[in-house]
This record gives structure tokens, sequence and C-alpha cells, in this order.
């Protein structure tokens, strides 16, 4: 089967046997990073391979993402004498996953990433290279995190040469994927979009040269075109097929009809989560009404096709980001394009409040300043932190990004309010006008020193890199509020594209759990349809990409009879 003439699929079944319509060794259902891994290391060991997507388009949530990818003790970190190691790798995730996580896991993930990483680049070209100066979320507040070399990213790929699948292959509306981390920080960051080379991002956009998580994707995407393995979008995968023993296919829609499709090897479901789907949203994550940057297919069928099998659901803790939408603008499915709260309220000369005009947490660093987002108050039954506003001066007007609208543009109508005075914007909105006018006071004060004594804020490198303005002082994410006019803008609950709480739990091959933690033979999960047990309460930037290429990797290997044996060694290395 060829992925190029996906017309074969007419004729294999006008002359399918009555059993099956088609039938291959491996399937793979997702088209991110995990399904497509998965696939292309199937084909690589020998197995047909076929690769189910619902979408009519390729990539999937990989290509919406910044493309990063966390490894611990990588070689390209080693090559610039960075000094790093999987053992301080795992500390660091054993350490901050808080026990929600389970260490054998963490490890697994650890010590497998550089190696499917090395995999990855010998056999598919993938071309990587080290986030300079990008440092973990916890550098500074750890003593295994490091100041730059876990976090990698992809050099740009040429879209044309995935020939008649350049347009069927997933492009990001909300990344800037014409200029890697590297042009965009060494101009001054997000904070500074004024200064980046648009000539750069002009003359990648016009060859089709993608960065970031369309970057990503399209590597893998080139992978499985380069071993024929046989790509169906438009392919809803609706119910797994098990024989009493062992899952052995797939029955799927295409254009209507029912295909049922035998796989002799395994199945691997991988369609991302369920972060469009507001009832799982609630029920699994505690989240309510969540705005999203997804695609309307992320809407949990990992649980809906393993689900009826027995397969076991587990949840760590997480955080409800926040975003924002702009009046006029609209995403691939009609509905609100979505703007990620994250850099903007970290910015200088910016401050989020609750009704009560107070701040309530660090905002440049989300995943501390999130975390505060669905507190519940028990004596009076209230999230006293939602509803909640980013409040900005004209400083950051002419200065700074405030999502897609651009310093010195005009603001958009219907984008929140804006007032001559702090308490005229209170009134407009429903905020507490002495509160605002104090916490205003305490903060200003507070910044033109370069601290934040209330909440930390400017103490973790990280978000100074990912939101501050290096060209600032004293502090990059630290400016007052003294400038009218002011601007308020409502926050909205956000998904954080794609990565939820609750996944299909697995064992250390990526095969599905059941409920007596027994594996279930065919059947395996990767990427973000797979539980955080790596993980556990914490979130590292890069680590859904490295544990999506993981798993499918381990899972393609365990299904064609070569399961990797590096797990049970580190263990005994290390005492475990």
């Amino acid at each position: 089967m060829h992925a190029q003439d996906l017309g074969e699929y007419a004729a294999m079944l006008d002359n399918a046997p009555s059993a099956w319509d088609i039938e291959t060794d491996f399937i793979s259902i997702g088209s991110g990073i995990g399904g497509l891994s998965a696939a292309i290391t199937a084909s690589e060991l020998g197995l047909d391979a076929l690769v189910l997507e619902r979408a009519d388009q390729v990539g999937g949530v990989t290509a919406l993402s910044m493309g990063e990818v966390w490894v611990a003790g990588n070689h390209h970190a080693a090559a610039l004498e960075i000094e790093d190691s999987t053992e301080s790798g795992f500390r660091y995730l054993q350490r901050l996953s808080m026990g929600y996580g389970s260490d054998l896991a963490i490890l697994n993930k650890v010590a497998h990433a550089r190696e499917a990483l090395r995999y990855f680049e010998d056999r598919i070209g993938l071309k990587m290279e080290v986030i300079r100066d990008c440092p973990d979320y916890y550098y500074g507040h750890s003593n295994d995190a490091v100041a730059e070399g876990r976090m990698l990213e992809v050099a740009p790929f040429p879209a044309a040469t995935l020939g008649d699948w350049q347009e069927k292959t997933r492009i990001s509306p909300q990344m800037p994927y014409g200029m890697t981390h590297h042009d965009m920080f060494t101009a001054g960051g997000t904070a500074n979009i004024a200064r980046w080379d648009f000539g750069k991002m002009a003359e990648r956009l016009t060859n089709d040269e993608r960065c970031l998580g369309p970057g990503l994707a399209a590597y893998f995407v080139k992978g499985a075109l380069d071993r024929d393995v046989a790509l169906m979008t438009g392919t809803s995968a609706e119910e797994l097929i098990a024989d009493g023993e062992r899952v052995v296919g797939v029955r799927a829609v295409k254009d209507g009809r029912d295909i049922r499709i035998r796989a002799r090897k395994g199945v691997l479901v991988a369609v991302s989560s369920y972060e469009r789907n507001q009832d799982y949203n609630k029920t699994l994550s505690r989240q309510l009404e969540l705005g999203s940057m997804v695609f309307a297919t992320v809407d949990g069928a990992n649980f809906r096709l393993t689900g009826p099998l027995g397969a076991r659901i587990a949840s760590v803790p997480d955080i409800t980001s926040l975003g924002f939408t702009i009046p006029g603008m609209e995403g691939e499915d009609g509905r609100p394009l979505w703007n990620s709260a994250l850099p903007v309220i970290g910015q200088p000369h910016t401050i989020v409040v609750n009704r009560a005009g107070k701040r309530f947490g660090n905002e440049a660093f989300y995943r501390s300043f999130y975390y505060t987002i669905d507190h519940i108050d028990g004596a009076t039954q209230t999230h006293p932190n939602f509803p909640c506003w980013a409040v900005i001066d004209s400083q950051v007007r002419e200065k700074y990004p405030f999502g897609s609208v651009m310093p010195g543009s005009d603001w958009p109508e219907g984008l929140g309010v804006q007032a001559d005075t702090l308490r005229d914007l209170a009134a407009k909105t429903g905020i507490d006008g002495d509160a605002l006018e104090e916490t205003v006071a305490r903060f200003n004060a507070n910044a033109q020193n370069g601290v934040d004594p209330d909440f930390g804020r400017g103490e973790h490198p990280w978000s100074t890199w990912m939101c501050g303005d290096p060209f600032h002082e004293p502090c990059p994410v630290l400016g007052p509020l003294i400038k009218p006019p002011f601007f308020a803008v409502r926050l909205e609950r956000m998904g954080g594209t794609a990565i939820t709480s609750s996944g299909i739990l697995t064992d250390m091959h990526g095969a599905a759990l059941d409920w007596d933690d027994r594996p279930m033979p065919g059947l395996y999960v990767a990427g973000n349809s797979q539980a955080r047990m790596e993980t556990g309460a914490v979130m590292q930037s890069g680590i859904s990409n490295a544990r999506g290429m993981t798993y499918g990797w381990l899972a393609a290997r365990h299904a064609a009879g070569q399961p990797s044996t590096l797990l049970a060694r580190e263990v005994e290395r290390l005492g475990l």
C-alpha cells in the first residue's frame, strides 16, 4: 500500500474478503507524533503499517504546538559540553511529580526518550538542535534542573518535499511557524515581536519552510511517506475489534461506509485527548466550559475506543489555562480563534485581578498561577479567582503584543474595555474599584524596584525567558501601570493544547492496562491519549511531544516482537 495513492483503497475494498476489508500488521489511530512514530518504527521493523486519521489533514495536535521536545541527557547538549544525565532528568521529574506519577514510568520515559531521538534522527532525517538559553521550568528551584540543553526544536523543514501531502499536513493558525525559537528569543522574545526578522519569516513562509510544531509534525509525516506507510484521512475509527484474547482490528467509517481493518500485530490509539468535549472536561478534569485552540476531532475518542474493552483510566492534578478571543477572528471550524494568555499576562505593565480587585498569583509563571483559577472557597462555594481580568496600561499598547494585537496597532472594538482611570475601568468591569487602585499602587511601588514580594514574579528564570522583555529594567517581567488609558480584558478558561489530566494507563511498552493492571494484548496507547504517569503533578514544555515520540516507538517495537530491555538495565543500574 502506498500512502501517495489512496485510490488503491477503493480497489482493495471492492476485492476484499468477507471478514476483513483491509488487512495489515499494525494500525496507528491518530496522525500526531505518537501515531506516526509508531507507524514509522513498525515499518522499519518489517511490518505493514497503516495510519487512520479522522480529520482531513495529518499532523495532529503536534502541529499546533511550539514543537519543543524535552530530552534529558541528549547528545546535542553533550556536543555543546552541557553537563546533564538521565539520572538527573529522572530526579527532576520524580521530585516535582509529588508522588502522583510512577517512578518506573518517569525513568522509562527519561531513559528511552534519548534513544528514540537518536533513532528518528538516524532513520527519518529528523534534525533537532538545542534551544539555547532555555531553562527547565524549575531551574533555580531544583538542583536537577538545567539552565539549557534539554529543550530541543527542529531545524526548518522544507514542506515542498511532502509532495501531494504538503497541503494535507497541518499548520498552526496560532504559532509563528516561520520562526525558530532561536530566531524569536535572540531578537528579544515574544514581548519584542516588533524586533523580529520579518524578512526571514516571510522568506520561510513563501518557501513553506516550517518550524515549531508544524515543522516537527512534517518531519514525521515525511518519514511515514518515505516508507509507504498508508495514511487514510477522513477516516473515523469507531470500534476496536477483539477476538476474546486480543485486539485484532478496527471498525472505521470512511465516506459513510463501514470498513473492517485487520491488525495482525497490534493497534495503537494515539488520538490525543478530549479537550473539545465539555462533558469530559467537567467530569474527568473538573474544568468548566473551556475554550480551545485545538480542532474538533480532539473529543475523547481514546476513551470511547478503549473503554468497552476495559482499559483503565488514570488522572493526575492539572491546571486550567486562560485565554481570550479577539472579535472578528475565527478558526478553521468557524469558532472564535483563541489566544493564549501566556505570555501576555507575564509582560511588564500587566497584572491579572479577580472581581475583588486583587492579584492572586505569579502571572509570569503559568504552572503556579493557573492552579489558582479553579480554587474553591469552601466558605462561600465560589471560585474567588474566576472571573478575572488582564489589566494593562498604554505602555503595553506601545511596546508589546497582546496576543495577535500588535504593538501600536488599533485596539479591536469589543476586546475588553478601556478607561482613563483605574476607578472608571473598575466600574465598567464590575471589579472593586478601591481594591484595584490599592492593588495597582502596591504593585507599581514594588515593580519600580524590580521585585514582587507578594507572589515572586520574576523568580523563575524560565518565566522571564518566556514572557519577559530582556531590554526592560530592573526586571524583565515587572513594570508599573501608570500611563492611561488603561485596558481590562476578561480572561476565559481555556484548555492546554490537548494536554489533559486523564488518559489510558499503560505499561512500560505502551500496552494498555485493564482494571486488574494486566496488559491488554494487541492494544497500545501513546501521546495525549495516555495517562501522564511520567509527570504526575508537574508539566514541562516539550514532555508531551517527547512522550508521544517515545511511546509510539516503544509500542511498535513491542508489537514487532522486539521490545526494549533498557528499562530493566536502568532499574538495576540505579538500584531502584
